[in-house]
Parts: structure tokens; sequence; C-alpha cells
């Protein structure tokens, strides 16, 4: 009895995998999240706008590392603890980056802030004088409703002389605003007014400057998935304007609902320089878990992104300095 307890365990013992061995789909799992931080576009956009919505919060994909290394240390695998470190290197190629320290202020440089203000802000005064006191160039003003603007109006108007506002978009500015007018980025399928677009030129010290503030349409996540066709058209139209634009520099502010990684968005990502310094998750300003919030420019360098303290609204502020080439 005791011998064929013996083999029994020597047995047993020959049958279990060694660490190299156990694991193999933990390991799969950290290749594959690895895969999709670093080439988010194999996910199909159909059905459902799945790889737009792996897209708009793609850095988080990251905490994917917390589960598959606790699972790899309790399963006692050798391979899945190895296979960890390719999500980790992975995030730090793509994200990495952003965490970087800002560049020294240089002599073309203008501030900027963007801000969605939001429609049922219940103290646009306030947020105005939080504005104010950023000390920006140019501020862009998004969900500008009749009934709010006059406070916004007043509240800037000390630093900045000049403003323009076209439907419920804005741009206060340090310097003369000339040229405006609205840009038609109102999607086919929606009826009755619309109009969250605006372009201008601001006569800076360093020479004209073209200024556009765009609201995309929002998006809403629902049965059949990320409903963004009216953003992403909304897109489209805006890049369309960009590629008639003739003044350079060209700097785009706006609430654009899509990160800057969402393909939605790509007929404005693909003509503009985005951010390379900063997070800046802007929304929802209780908990922000994303920046849909945007400063892009075209001839010019969008330095380091932040957000500023919360006001009235669901969204947080953003700034950034943008060096014109």
């Amino acid at each position: 009895m005791g011998r064929r307890a013996a083999r029994w365990r020597v047995h047993e013992g020959a049958a279990r995998p060694g660490p190299w061995r156990r694991g193999r789909v933990l390991a799969a799992l950290s290749a594959l999240t690895a895969l999709l931080l670093l080439v988010p576009g194999l996910v199909p956009n159909t059905p459902g706008r799945l790889g737009s919505l792996l897209e708009s919060f793609l850095p988080w994909l990251g905490l994917a590392v917390v589960p598959l290394l606790t699972l790899a240390v309790l399963r006692r695998s050798a391979l899945a603890l190895v296979a960890v470190v390719l999500p980790v290197a992975a995030w730090a190629y793509a994200f990495g980056g952003l965490l970087l320290p800002a560049a020294d202020p240089g002599p073309r440089d203008l501030v900027v802030v963007q801000h969605n203000v939001s429609d049922v802000n219940d103290d646009p005064a306030g947020t105005a004088r939080a504005l104010a006191a950023r000390g920006a160039d140019l501020i862009a003003l998004e969900e500008l409703v009749p009934e709010a603007l006059p406070a916004y109006e007043t509240g800037l108007a000390a630093r900045y002389p000049f403003h323009e506002v076209r439907g419920t978009v804005g741009i206060w500015s340090r310097h003369p605003l000339t040229g405006t007018r609205a840009v038609d980025i109102k999607p086919e399928s929606i009826e009755g007014p619309w109009s969250r677009g605006l372009r201008a030129v601001a006569r800076t010290p360093h020479g004209e400057v073209a200024v556009y503030v765009a609201h995309l349409p929002s998006f809403r996540l629902g049965a059949g998935g990320l409903g963004t066709a009216r953003r992403d058209e909304s897109a489209r139209l805006l890049g369309r304007a960009l590629d008639a634009e003739t003044t350079g520099p060209v700097i785009v502010l706006g609430d654009f609902n899509a990160t800057v990684d969402d393909r939605g968005i790509a007929p404005l990502t693909s003509r503009l320089n985005v951010p390379k310094r900063g997070f800046a998750f802007s929304f929802p300003a209780s908990f922000p878990l994303a920046r849909i919030d945007q400063v892009m420019a075209r001839e010019a360098t969008v330095g380091r992104v932040r957000t500023l303290p919360a006001t009235g609204s669901d969204h947080l502020p953003v700034t950034a300095r943008v060096t014109l080439d």
C-alpha cells in the first residue's frame, strides 16, 4: 500500500505542469492586451462602434495589468509573470510620453483655455471670473445659452476686450479678432437651428492665427452600441473647412465628444497636431475618465495640456501652451 501511494505521488508530480508551462491563457491575455494598446484599430467599428468605445478609454486598458499580475502570482506561473511585461511596455510606449514634463515657454507661445461651460451651469459669473484669472490669450467656450451669455461677456470683458459668438460657441481674445464667421458643421439629420462652429482670425503679436471653436454632437451608449454617426459626420465637415483655410497657423479648440485616440475624429487628428504631454481628463468633472475637450493646431505645436479647477460645469476646463512654428 505504501509503495502504491509513493508511485501515485510520483505520477501526480510528473503530470503537474511546471511554472513555465502553467498560465498559458494568462500569458495570451497579456499579449492580447498589449496588442490592443498598440493597435486598437484591430477592433472593428461595426457592430456598435466597439473600436471607438475602446479608443475612448484606451489609457485605462493598462489597468488590466493588475488582475493579470495578481492571477499570475496566484497561479505561480513564471510564463504569465513574464508576459505581464508586454502590456506594461506597450502602455509605456503608447502613453508614457504624456507623463514627461512640458517644454520651457518660448517667445512665440500663446496660452489657450478650452471649456464647455454647460447649458445648466448655475454660476456663469463665477465660471467667467475663474477663467479670466488664468490670464490666457484665448478662451473658447461652448454651450453658451442666451440667458447666461451676458454673465460671460461681463465677467471676461476687462481682460478680454475682443470676443465673438456664433450660436452656442464663442471665442474671447486679448488680441483683435477679424474675419469671424460661422462654420457649418451641422449633420444632415439634425433639423432646426443648430450652430456650433465658428472661425476667427486673431491678430497676435506673432502674426495672424486662424482660430476655430467647435462643439461636435454628443454620442449615446445604448443597446445598439456607441451612437457616434452625427459626431463623426460633424468631424468630417470641420475637416473640410480646415482644408479650405488659407490663414496659418491654425488653432482648433472645442468639445469634440471624443478623445484623440478615437478613429471617429480622424478627419481632425490626421490634419492637426495634438498634445504630446498630459492626460488632462476633463469629463465628467465629478470623476474625469476621458479628455473630450481638445486643443489642436496646424503649423503650431501644442504643449502640455492640463485641467483647471472645476467650475459650475460638468466638464473641467483645459489649458495648453501653443507654440507657433
